[in-house]
């Protein structure tokens, strides 16, 4: 049952009220209450006050302040509130007329309860409607009990919960805690559940089985979230309300129903296909990959990017990932690992013909290394399954020193973890390769001291930090860019060569690389 403001006033509590303002209003649902006492704007945000949530007040903080009593309404119309009421607690004062002409003007039902009314007995006859109404246990419940327990006509739970979706006109998504759908009941299409999933994972989803759902707006369609633990995983539950039909009440009364059936009919979720596939390309397991891409209905080709990620914080993470979504038409599957995000980025059947889809990835990357502890290490430009093996290996056996080489880098691409990579494996052969990068910068140990060591770290930051520019060098050296030029003039004639020439670079980088690693592993 749906609870309207015409029916709370109908409620005993609401004896002797008296609408003032808006009663076009009264046909507006009321799904729960909260009271709100604040002195201004700000402490709205306090308590809620949004669609579908009524509101009540004595005006307290600002009991003198007809002005301030106005600015509030405006703003509690704004946030889509169906209905403020007023109490008095015990005294005959009425609202003043200029708060019922604000009301009025803003389209917000304002009704004044009778004095003798306190806000318990309201809340509580309120909540008791939402919760208890009367075709709650009449309809839903005993319709969806009636499917769900029927085993003689259903061979399975995803086919009684079919049942029950289908005549109870809601919609049921099990997702893993990576947000992957492993059983998906749709009676309906004006939602996608990409988008729902988009901003379920937006909104950081959290809670606990059998508590009231987390309420979500789906492009209009009401969708509630909560956590539900089958066997020892736990799983998001998803569940939509087709037609705005039922309160949070039903729908968490709803879902622990659901959860009862699920163990009565041992009932055990398809495996999240698509984070398995992560994670047997993670460990390199290429033909596991390959046999679990048409489960997770991914095609190689598809696979863009693939990365690796730490210390970005939850919540920027799925603003930013669901942001990217929205405006690019591509698909971010990732896993989660502590503060460690593991994931690829795919086209989707909506990403047109692009050529600038790495620049795109390249943007979201950037974005995300806004924190100094964050560190990305990504492939991106890839050749399918085999590709996204080669690229996770590369990035496994390269992040760790990577972070050593280039210590002020935050997101690393596959030329540097190409080139640490390469590093890791001169060090370990050693032998002539190792000798022959090595005694290019045997100048700078034949001058020894200070002034060898003061020039050589000058040329690993100019080349390996800086990108080659001088200002930059002097900023992270702290020292002025004559400074830096002079240097650099000086390292010129020790090597012999220009250090900023085309056929210099290549190597004189890799020897200034070889030699940090070596310095930060011994």
């Amino acid at each position: 049952m749906k609870l309207t403001v015409k029916d709370c006033l109908e409620l005993n509590a609401f004896a002797g009220a008296e609408v003032l303002a808006h009663r076009e209003g009264l046909t507006e649902n009321v799904s729960s209450v909260s009271v709100f006492d604040g002195a201004d704007e700000s402490d709205l945000n306090l308590c809620g006050g949004e669609r579908s949530e009524m509101l009540l007040t004595g005006f307290l903080g600002a009991k003198n302040d007809v002005a301030k009593q106005c600015a509030l309404v405006e703003q509690i119309a704004r946030k889509g509130c169906p209905a403020l009421v007023v109490f008095f607690a015990g005294s005959e004062a009425g609202v003043d007329s200029r708060v019922v002409a604000a009301a009025e003007k803003a389209g917000l039902t304002l009704i004044r309860m009778a004095p003798e009314i306190r806000y318990d007995r309201a809340i509580e006859e309120i909540m008791d409607s939402v919760l208890y109404g009367e075709n709650f246990n009449n309809s839903l419940i005993s319709n969806t009990v009636f499917h769900l327990l029927n085993f003689e006509k259903h061979s399975s739970f995803p086919e009684a919960v079919r049942e029950a979706a289908i005549n109870n006109d809601f919609q049921l998504i099990i997702l893993s805690e990576d947000f992957n759908p492993v059983l998906a009941i749709e009676t309906r299409h004006k939602a996608t559940i990409a988008d729902a999933v988009r901003l379920g994972r937006e909104r950081s989803i959290q809670g606990d089985a059998g508590k009231v759902y987390t309420q979500i707006d789906v492009n209009g369609v009401l969708t509630y979230w909560g956590l539900v633990n089958i066997g020892s995983d736990n799983y998001f539950m998803l569940i939509v309300d087709n037609e705005d039909t039922y309160t949070a009440g039903e729908i968490t009364k709803l879902a622990e129903i659901i959860e009862l059936a699920m163990g009565m009919w041992k009932y055990t979720p398809e495996r999240d296909a698509k984070s398995e596939l992560i994670k047997a390309l993670i460990r390199g397991n290429k033909s596991l990959a390959y046999n679990l891409q048409d489960e997770a209905r991914i095609a190689g080709q598809d696979i863009i990017s693939v990365f690796f990620s730490k210390g970005i914080p939850k919540d920027e993470e799925s603003h930013a990932f669901s942001e990217f979504e929205m405006a690019t038409d591509l698909d971010i599957m990732h896993i989660n690992e502590g503060d460690e995000t593991y994931g690829m980025i795919l086209k989707t059947e909506h990403t047109g013909e692009d050529a600038d889809l790495q620049t795109k990835c390249n943007g979201l990357f950037n974005k995300l290394k806004g924190n100094r502890a964050v560190r990305i290490f990504h492939v991106t430009g890839l050749s399918g399954i085999e590709g996204a093996g080669d690229a996770y290996k590369l990035i496994n056996e390269s992040w760790t020193f990577a972070q050593n080489v280039f210590p002020y880098k935050r997101v690393f691409t596959k030329y540097e973890l190409t080139l640490v990579n390469n590093c890791i494996n001169i060090q370990i052969q050693g032998g002539f390769v190792h000798k022959n990068y090595s005694e290019l910068l045997e100048p700078f140990r034949q001058i020894g001291g200070t002034k060898g060591k003061q020039l050589l770290e000058t040329l690993e930051t100019f080349v390996l930090d800086a990108g080659m520019s001088t200002g930059k060098t002097a900023q992270i050296m702290d020292v002025h860019t004559n400074t830096v030029q002079y240097r650099l003039r000086k390292i010129n004639e020790i090597l012999g060569v220009e250090v900023t020439g085309s056929r210099t670079t290549p190597g004189l980088t890799l020897a200034l690389a070889l030699k940090r690693l070596e310095r930060a592993v011994s």
